[in-house]
């Protein structure tokens, strides 16, 4: 065994040999290659934002009994002032909700803005969107400031036949006009990026994260992106009273212009940089246009709560640092730059937007607020 491990040992030595003086035969698996760049370039590491700023995509899944004490040391150390927790029924139940928002109320009222959920298991059901109306005023009166709608519906949920609950469905339509009424935002999340649904061969940019996340992928789904993405749209027209914060800049990130003309098709429609920062990390002169036209309908967030993850978001909006990696190599194998946008869009993206979409939120953490 010994006299096997020693011939094999000296053989891979021989390979590696061979490979280096004839580099024609050398040979890595993609996911091994990610070389340090030689480029020199300045660094500006950003630890902590510029203003105080709202996070209007976060999770907090725990939070009827988190420490809110830790959790808002945290935000200082960011500048983070308000965090929007979307999951505020959790699972779906009342109860749970109920005791995220005496937490919230009793430790940290000024600093978390709690929006609430439906489910939609019961669609089927006499008179369920009217059913589910009343428990989002009921949530509201209680303290809830928002309503979150999961990617679920569209992609997941089915009724009693079997059939995909579109995200158009009209059953949902009292849901919609609801939260117009009560002037509380929806952000929702539908579809996930299309080149999910786009064969995982060598022309997919997002091979590496389809084989390292396999059940994201989307390409032998009974319905098409376009699909979801279409009845998305078709909510936002059918319902011009009622804000929507389209989740994840409504998977247009890559194509900045289309989501523009969406913006100027639908005014009641803002848009939120979670989990796309990348995308405007790589392309940072269209992304500069593109705050510079539609300074006044993006908001910040970030989705998933990593403290040091935001430092990229940081970098990328603040400085003008080039090629720069992002902090998951299977979501964007390309380097970034940064916008170094200007205060005035700055202040805007941080916490200005929010503030005039978002209710209840307290103005006193933002002194240079002024309602425009």
């Amino acid at each position: 065994m010994k006299k096997l491990l020693t011939f094999s040992f000296f053989a891979l030595i021989l390979l590696s040999t061979q490979a280096q003086d004839n580099p024609e035969e050398a040979t890595m698996d993609f996911e091994d290659y990610d070389p340090p760049s030689t480029l020199v370039v300045p660094e500006n590491i950003v630890t902590k934002a510029k203003y105080p700023f709202i996070d209007v995509h976060n999770h907090q899944w725990r939070m009827n009994q988190q420490d809110l004490d830790g959790l808002t040391s945290q935000m200082d150390d960011l500048n983070m002032g308000v965090m929007i927790n979307l999951s505020g029924r959790g699972r779906g139940s009342r109860q749970y909700f109920m005791e995220v928002m005496d937490n919230v109320k009793s430790n940290a009222d000024d600093r978390f803005i709690v929006f609430t959920n439906i489910q939609f298991d019961d669609i089927d059901e006499p008179d369920w969107g009217e059913r589910r109306a009343v428990q989002i005023e009921r949530d509201v009166t209680d303290g809830a400031n928002g309503l979150k709608i999961y990617k679920s519906l569209g992609l997941r949920y089915t009724d009693k036949s079997g059939n995909r609950v579109a995200v158009d469905d009209p059953r949902i339509d009292p849901v919609w006009a609801k939260c117009g009424e009560l002037g509380i935002p929806v952000l929702i999340h539908s579809a996930d990026p299309k080149s999910f649904w786009d064969p995982h061969d060598e022309n997919n940019e997002r091979w590496l994260e389809l084989k390292l996340r396999a059940r994201r992928g989307q390409y032998n789904s009974d319905v098409s992106w376009e699909q979801i993405i279409g009845e998305q749209h078709h909510v936002f027209e059918k319902h011009p009273n009622t804000t929507f914060i389209n989740a994840h800049f409504g998977w247009y990130a890559n194509d900045l212009k289309k989501l523009g003309q969406l913006l100027e098709k639908y005014p009641n429609m803002m848009v939120e940089i979670g989990a796309i920062i990348a995308e405007l990390g790589r392309q940072p002169k269209m992304a500069n246009w593109f705050f510079e036209k539609y300074q006044d309908r993006v908001l910040f967030g970030k989705d998933a709560y990593n403290p040091e993850e935001y430092f990229t978001y940081f970098r990328v909006l603040e400085t003008g640092d080039e090629y720069f990696p992002y902090y998951k190599k299977y979501h964007a194998f390309w380097k970034m730059y940064g916008l170094d946008l200007p205060d005035h869009i700055l202040r805007k993206l941080y916490y200005k937007n929010a503030l005039r979409i978002i209710p209840n939120i307290k103005k006193d953490l933002y002194p240079e607020w002024v309602e425009n």
